[in-house]
C-alpha cells in the first residue's frame, strides 16, 4: 500500500477507535450516574426495613411551659426530647426528589397544586418525575415518617401571616405551604392525603381517607365527598413517594413472656398497657416506676414517642368492622366506655409534647386505638377514625368539655393509658 494511504488509514482507524472510547465511557457514565440515583433510594444509614425516624423533638416541657432538662427520679423525666435514635436524614438529588437515608423512600419534593383524594390516586399512574415512573400515593406510615415535632400547632391564629410559623416538616428539603387565607381556606389547611382508606365510616357515613396535617402536627381521618365550596370532593395535599415497599409493614413476635418484638423497627412493646388511665405527668411516673421494679425482666422502658406509637397501629381493623382495637391481636388492649356510653378501647399517651405557636407545651400527642369521637350535628359520632393522632391538654377535667373541642368537637382525653416500649 502506498505509505501516503497508509496513513490515511491509520488516522481514520483512530478516530474510530477514540470514538467507540468516548461511547463507552458516556455509557458508563451515565450508567454510573443511573446507579448513584438508584442507590440514593435502596441504601439506608441502618438495616431496619420500617426504621422510624425521630420527631426531632429537643425542647423539655413540662405541664405548660418549656423546663430544664429533667433527671432521673426528676418530674416529667423520660420524656421524648431525652431519646434519640434515627435523626432525621435526606438527601436533596436536586431533580425535584428527596431520598430519605433512614427509610430509603424517595420523596416528590413539591406537591404543587392541590387535588381531590380520586384525582391523587389515578395520577400516580401516569405521574413521572426525574425519569422515573413507579410513583404511588403514600401509605399512612410512609407519609407519617415525614413528620417532625419541631413544629408548633397555629391552631387559633388569626390573620394570615405565616412567616413567624413552624410547620411540621423539614422546609429545607420540603417545599411546604400554609393554607390560602385570600382563596377561604384556613391557615392549617395543609393536609396530606395517604392512600390508607379506614375501614369504617366518618361524620353521618362519610368514606374516609387519612391524611397528615403537617400545618397542626396531626393524622385525622377525612371525608373524601363534596364539602362546602369545594363541590367535586375535599382537596389534599399530594405528594407522591417511591422506594422501600416494605415500609410501614410490622414484622411482630411474640417472646411468649408478655413482650412482643417488632424486628421490622428493632423495637419491643408490653404486650399489655397500663390497664388504667392517667395524666401525662403521671404517665411518665408509672414508666420509671416500672423500671424501677425491672418489669418483665427489664429497666429501661420508655414512654414511646409519638412516631414509635403510631407505628404498631393495625390500618386494617377499628371496632366499627373488627369488633377490635386498631392494633395486632398479640397486644391486649384495656377496653373503655366512651362518650356514647358504649364500649370502646384505649388512647395511649406518647412522650411527645404538640407545642403551640403561643410557645406553649400544654398539649401532649396520643395516639387513639379506638373510635375518635367528635361531637357534631348533636350527637357523639366517629369523626377522625382509629388510628387518628391528636393532642389534648396534660392537665384538666375532661368533664369541662361536655361538647368535645374545635370545629368537629373533638373529645377531650385528659385521662389516657402507656404502652411501654425499649429499644432490642
Amino acid at each position: 500500500m502506498d505509505p501516503k494511504y497508509r496513513k490515511v488509514a491509520l488516522i481514520s482507524l483512530l478516530s474510530v477507535v477514540i470514538i467507540i472510547s468516548a461511547v463507552v465511557v458516556g455509557l458508563l457514565y451515565n450508567g454510573a450516574n443511573d446507579a448513584e440515583v438508584s442507590n440514593t433510594v435502596v441504601e439506608k444509614t441502618n438495616n431496619f426495613s420500617y426504621a422510624i425516624v425521630d420527631t426531632g423533638q429537643t425542647t423539655f416541657y413540662g405541664n405548660l411551659e418549656s423546663i430544664l432538662e429533667p433527671s432521673l427520679g426528676d418530674d416529667f423525666y423520660g420524656q421524648d426530647a431525652q431519646y434519640t435514635r434515627f435523626s432525621a436524614s435526606y438527601v436533596d438529588n436536586e431533580d425535584g426528589t428527596v431520598t430519605d437515608l433512614n427509610t430509603g423512600l424517595m420523596w416528590q419534593q413539591d406537591p404543587g397544586e392541590k387535588m381531590t383524594y380520586d384525582d391523587a390516586v389515578s395520577g400516580a399512574d401516569s405521574f413521572v418525575l426525574s425519569h422515573y415512573d413507579d410513583w404511588r400515593l403514600p401509605t399512612i406510615k410512609e407519609l407519617y415518617s415525614l413528620i417532625l415535632f419541631t413544629g408548633e400547632d397555629p391552631s387559633g391564629e388569626e390573620g394570615d401571616d405565616t412567616s413567624n410559623l413552624m410547620p411540621f416538616i423539614d422546609t429545607d428539603y420540603f417545599v411546604f405551604e400554609y393554607g390560602d387565607t385570600a382563596n377561604r381556606e384556613r391557615i392549617i389547611d395543609a393536609q396530606y392525603v395517604s392512600s390508607t382508606v379506614y375501614e369504617s365510616t366518618t361524620m353521618d357515613g362519610a368514606e374516609t381517607v387519612f391524611g397528615v396535617n403537617f400545618a397542626d402536627g396531626r393524622i385525622k381521618g377525612y371525608g373524601t365527598g363534596t364539602m362546602p365550596g369545594q363541590p367535586d370532593g375535599k382537596l389534599f395535599t399530594v405528594m407522591y413517594v417511591r422506594g422501600n415497599l416494605e415500609y410501614g409493614q410490622n414484622e411482630f413476635i411474640d417472646n411468649a413472656d408478655k413482650t412482643i418484638t417488632d424486628n421490622a423497627t428493632g423495637l419491643m412493646w408490653a404486650q399489655e398497657d397500663s390497664g388504667e388511665s392517667m395524666l401525662w405527668e403521671d404517665a411518665l411516673a408509672w414508666v420509671q416506676q416500672k423500671n424501677a421494679e425491672n418489669y418483665l425482666g427489664y429497666s429501661d422502658w420508655c414512654l414511646p414517642n409519638v412516631k414509635e406509637l403510631q407505628s404498631i397501629v393495625d390500618y386494617s381493623r377499628c371496632p366499627d368492622t373488627t369488633d377490635s382495637a386498631a392494633i395486632d391481636p398479640l397486644f391486649n388492649c384495656t377496653i373503655i366506655t366512651n362518650e356514647l356510653n358504649v364500649d370502646d378501647y384505649a388512647f395511649y399517651w406518647s412522650g411527645t409534647t404538640h407545642a403551640s405557636s403561643n410557645g406553649l407545651g400544654a398539649n401532649a400527642a396520643y395516639v387513639a386505638f379506638g373510635e375518635s369521637l367528635g361531637y357534631m350535628d348533636g350527637e357523639w359520632q366517629d369523626v377522625h377514625g382509629a388510628g387518628s393522632q391528636r393532642s389534648d391538654p396534660k392537665v384538666g377535667d375532661p368533664d369541662d368539655y361536655t361538647e368535645g373541642h374545635g370545629p368537629q368537637g373533638d373529645c377531650i382525653r385528659i385521662l389516657n393509658y402507656v404502652r411501654l416500649v425499649r429499644i432490642v
